[in-house]
Order: C-alpha cells, then structure tokens, then sequence
C-alpha cells in the first residue's frame, strides 16, 4: 500500500506485555480470563488458591456477599477483587501504585460491567492513611492483603487494617512464611498479636491465611 508522503508517520501503538493470564472462579463472570502483565512484583493469587479462599470466605460469610464492602490492597490483576464482585459483593475498593496495571484494571472493569468497583492508583499504605483521615474507620468487610514479599508490608498494613475493619471484618493475607506460630520452630511475628488466624495453607511458595480481630480457635484447612 503507498502512503501519502505529506503525511506525519504515525506513532506505533504501545501494548503491554502480558505474561500470561488468571480467571475468575466463580459467580456471574465465571472463568472469565484477567490479563497479567509482566511486571516486576505482580504475583497474581493462581487459580487453585482463589478457589479454596472463596470457598472459605463464603463458608465464613455465610454466603452473604451481597452486603461484604471489599478492600483490594495491591490490586494487581485484581484476580481478588474482581472474584468478590463476581460473587456480589457490595462494593470493592482496589488500590494500586503501577500506572500499567490500573490501565489494565480500569479496562477489565469497564468490560465487565463492573459498577461496584472502584480504582484508585495510589502507594497502598498512603491510600490507606488517607481512607482513615477522610472516611473515618470501620469501611470495609473484608480487606485483601497481598503485597509483594520481603519488604515488610504486612507489619506496616495489618494496624491500618484494623482501624478499617468492620465488626467481625476479616483480612486475607498472603506471605512468604506461614503466620502462625510454630512454623519451622518460629514465634509468630509480634505484628500479629491480636489477630486470629482462622483458616490457612500452603500451596508451594504461596502461604495464605484469613485473619480476624478476637480470640476464635485456630482452625487449619
């Protein structure tokens, strides 16, 4: 095809890379594939996981998704988020700092449908603080807390969490170590003094937890 040559070239399109991708589980937009973008640091909850969670939550929820508000701490994907919305929740928050991922967030969300959801690009523990100063405590049902590892994030979030947390609220937590004490002769870390652990597993590298406030029995999947 011969181009006109008083045309301006035009600038080649700028896609981001996907590594590969997740799906939703369950609910009305069930397995619906999520796009995951190669990213330094975005580690989306696998599959098999989200499912034994879900089955969890709802368990712990008594099915009630329809009156849960969401917190997605480091959204990511959203693989979290957009699962609870699959499954009515109220309202689900995400917050993420990589200007890629909230791109691609907003464009899942705006396929979807997804009206409960709402994106905020912004550093979690920031965001957070704000949340506390402007809308006051008590906002969320549930609070998902997937950071990236090593870097200390789930003793700096986990007191902010609680501050957000409604009455019987929980946190799904996942780590590199297991939270619980015990684990290869270690105490559990002195950040989690105050929270039960209600479910946990392991699936290879990937430990993950339900935590609530309170003193209810540690009950092992």
């Amino acid at each position: 095809m011969k181009t006109n040559p008083s045309e301006k070239p035009r600038p080649p399109r700028v896609r981001a890379v996907l590594a590969h991708q997740v799906r939703i589980i369950g609910g009305r937009w069930k397995r619906t594939p999520l796009p995951v973008l190669a990213a330094d640091g975005l580690r989306p909850t696998p599959d098999r996981v989200r499912e034994t969670v879900f089955n969890w939550l709802t368990h712990v929820l008594d099915g009630r998704w329809e009156a849960v508000r969401c917190l997605d701490l480091f959204a990511g994907t959203g693989a979290l988020g957009f699962e609870a919305a699959s499954r009515g929740a109220a309202s689900v928050l995400m917050v993420e700092a990589h200007t890629p991922a909230v791109r691609q967030l907003e464009a899942t969300r705006d396929k979807l449908g997804a009206t409960e959801v709402s994106i905020v690009r912004g550093d979690a523990l920031t965001t957070t603080q704000g949340l506390i100063a402007r809308s006051g405590t008590h906002q969320f049902d549930l609070i998902f807390l997937d950071p990236p590892y090593h870097l200390d994030w789930l003793a700096k979030m986990l007191p902010l969490c609680r501050s957000l947390l409604a009455a019987g609220g929980i946190v799904y937590v996942e780590a590199e170590s297991a939270l619980e004490a015990g684990w290869q002769g270690q105490p559990a870390p002195a950040w989690l003094e105050g929270w039960t652990v209600l479910r946990a597993d392991r699936a290879g590298m990937v430990f993950y937890h339900l935590l609530q406030c309170g003193n209810t029995a540690l009950v092992k999947a």
